[in-house]
């Protein structure tokens, strides 16, 4: 297990463009005899105060790295979402999870959203409080993921809800 170890430590990160024991000492241990203090390479050599300034400089190499990274992949998730806010008493759809309303999915036919159904409170801007049922069985606060809002181009004598492909 140690040379496992030893072999994951070494391996250069996607995000840092540097391996763990880079980071940590400064320099790409090839063997595990490079981590005893054996003089190896010139940063061996290095007096204590350029020691802790060079380790200094490469956490924060790596700290600005991280966060790049972080930036551009937050950017690339978030290019196609829209964000939705509802305010109290808007009219919305909810999305019928599996897992949330058991009784509602017996079968697969039955429609998978269900509505008209009144904003009750803003708790955040991911999640609502909505005027439910009872009968649901379930709690009312809704992630906005599972909330579709109603539009008056909605009609009652259509069958299907914004959760549907085409007519039933």
């Amino acid at each position: 297990m140690p040379h496992v170890e030893f072999e994951y430590n070494r391996e250069v990160h996607s995000n840092t463009n540097m391996c763990p024991f880079e980071i940590v000492y400064g320099f790409k241990a090839i063997a595990p005899i490079d981590l005893l203090p054996l003089p190896l390479q010139e940063r061996t050599y290095m007096e204590a105060s350029k020691r802790a300034a060079y380790i200094t400089k490469v956490h924060e190499k790596t700290k600005e790295a991280i966060e790049l990274k972080s930036e551009r992949k937050a950017a690339s998730m978030n290019k196609h979402r829209k964000k939705v806010l509802f305010e109290p008493r808007n009219l919305i759809w909810i999305h019928l999870r599996k897992d949330l309303f058991r009784q509602q999915h017996k079968s697969k036919l039955l429609p998978r959203g269900d509505g008209l159904f009144r904003v009750l409170e803003k708790i955040n801007d991911n999640a609502y409080k909505i005027d439910l049922p009872t009968n649901y069985g379930t709690s009312n606060s809704f992630n906005v993921a599972d909330l579709s809002p109603f539009t008056s181009e909605d009609t009652s004598e259509s069958r299907t809800t914004p959760f549907q492909g085409g007519m039933i």
